[in-house]
């Protein structure tokens, strides 16, 4: 079961900045990106999914019925 979706930025002491959506199920993730650039005023070089991507969300779905008897 999945957690809250959340980010995780990495600093390197180099000052070589890395995100990571965590939670964040299918196509989502990608809504993202925009955000994380305006926020540290930097441009995407490269990204790739992770397993999140691929992993779909998990609907419950309980039904009450009244059945007659036959």
């Amino acid at each position: 079961m999945g957690g809250q979706p959340r980010i995780v930025v990495t600093v390197t002491s180099e000052g070589v900045v890395s995100a990571e959506t965590r939670d964040v199920l299918g196509d989502d993730c990608l809504d993202y990106i925009a955000v994380l650039e305006d926020l540290l005023a930097a441009r995407t070089v490269r990204s790739a999914y992770t397993a999140d991507h691929d992993r779909a969300a998990v609907v419950a779905r309980q039904e009450q019925r009244d059945v007659e008897r036959a």
